[in-house]
């Protein structure tokens, strides 16, 4: 059995923003919060605690053209060469059921120089056949990084088409059943995939969704996945957010560096505390927006709507470690100048909130014929995203609609628009920008 380096745990903060003040009667309190992760080491310390499961499609359509799958071996080959040595890792074939390719034996092998060879040639072995039912192959990922003594567990899959040969249903119970055991990237090859499907396993598994829409891109976004994984050092850290009696949560959602709603996923931890899933941490920075309904009182009254802390959950042994925590207060006044400010950091978030909703429904408009429909929402989020600064997604809608004024969010529906670009839009709209300083 290997020896597994322990790794340094990173030093966490937690950062409030928030405009306190409220009206008289006023119920709604509003919060951004940072919470920032340092010295973890992110040169990948962290690799000697890790496993690393990839996830490849080898259905029939990946021979669709010869080269994706040739493409698709080479990506695993360069992620395969980012590991640290020690990292324990297994590579997977999926079709309508999922085959270790390497190591077998319903374990991981140890990442080293012999142990990355071995892997390379078996990847020669990868032919195109056979159906689609990712379910099977996170279930088998899943009892794979549950084979190792392991704290961080990390997957890629790769897909290039819809999930045919299971139900929706089988994909769902497969989802939640690997909730919180490990973090998983998706992402989908051309443009044969389903936006909605790629995006659904990525958040599920608190991990990212994107586009690799030419095959010959897939050894860098790999190689970015897997050294990105190499950096993580602490796993399963979780947002936990106390009110007081009378108080309840309205939404939490992750909001940087993407928007992730994580109301729905609240474990309650009494009294009067939920755990919210952030999954593994390197050094790294992110935003939350937290809304707050606390009892209406009158002017001068003060109370503490909310404590908000990072920890680290209870083992048989421990009580569960507090990483960092913050204070969201609730002050009503009778000044309009006060109660009515808005803080920059819940303004700017509210947007990019707002951003990706109005992607959304535009792509939807569209796609059904609601030309009209789908000009408004496209030109709002032309708009949001000129305001913002997110230069990024503006460009994706760029290839989408006609900017006529970036300003006042008048566009013009494109005729004609590539596959690839409509998907990546899609994909790819939740990405925020952070407040500018």
């Amino acid at each position: 059995m290997a020896v597994f380096a322990k790794s340094p745990v990173p030093r966490f903060s937690v950062g409030i923003h928030q405009n306190e003040f409220l009206p008289e009667g006023g119920s709604e309190v509003h919060a951004v919060v940072t919470a920032t992760a340092t010295g973890g080491g992110t040169a990948g310390t962290a690799g000697a605690r890790a496993g690393f499961v990839i996830m490849v499609d080898c259905s029939g359509s990946m021979d669709y053209p010869p080269a994706k799958l040739r493409h698709a071996r080479e990506a695993t080959a360069a992620a395969l060469d980012t590991l640290h040595d020690g990292v324990a890792f297994a590579v997977v074939a999926g079709t309508h059921e999922a085959v270790e390719v390497y190591p077998g034996g319903g374990r991981l092998a140890v990442a080293g120089p012999a142990t990355r060879a071995a892997a390379k040639e078996a990847l020669g072995g990868l032919r195109p056949g056979g159906g689609t039912a990712i379910g099977t192959w996170l279930r088998l990922a899943d009892r794979l990084l549950g084979s190792a003594e392991v704290s961080i567990r990390h997957g890629v899959l790769l897909t290039d088409g819809r999930n045919e040969h299971e139900s929706p249903e089988a994909l769902r119970a497969a989802l939640d059943a690997c909730a919180g055991r490990f973090t998983c990237d998706a992402r989908g090859v051309g443009t044969d995939w389903e936006v909605r499907e790629v995006t659904r396993i990525a958040s599920a598994l608190l991990g990212t969704a994107d586009i690799v829409a030419d095959p010959s891109g897939l050894a860098g976004d790999f190689t970015a996945i897997a050294e990105r994984a190499m950096g993580k050092s602490v796993a399963d850290v979780r947002l936990r957010v106390w009110t007081p009696a009378g108080a309840g949560i309205v939404f939490v959602k992750q909001v940087a560096p993407a928007v992730e709603d994580l109301t729905g996923r609240r474990a309650e931890v009494p009294p009067r505390a939920g755990d919210y899933p952030t999954g593994s941490w390197g050094d790294e920075s992110r935003d939350y927006h937290l809304c707050v309904r606390v009892p209406p009182a009158e002017v001068g009254r003060e109370m503490l709507a909310a404590r908000v802390s990072l920890v680290l959950p209870a083992t048989d042994a421990d009580a569960p470690e507090v990483l960092s925590q913050g204070l969201v207060r609730a002050v009503w006044t009778a000044d309009p100048a006060m109660s009515t400010r808005i803080n920059p950091q819940v303004a700017h978030y509210t947007g990019q909130a707002e951003l990706a909703q109005a992607i959304r429904q535009g792509l939807r408009a569209r796609a059904s014929g609601d030309f009209g429909g789908a000009t408004a929402k496209l030109g709002r989020a032309v708009q949001l995203a000129a305001r913002s600064g997110n230069r990024d997604t503006a460009k994706l809608l760029s290839k989408v609609v006609e900017v006529v004024d970036a300003a006042t969010g008048t566009v013009r529906l494109k005729t004609k628009v590539a596959d690839a670009d409509e998907m990546a839009l899609d994909t790819r709209s939740t990405k925020t920008v952070r407040v500018k300083k």
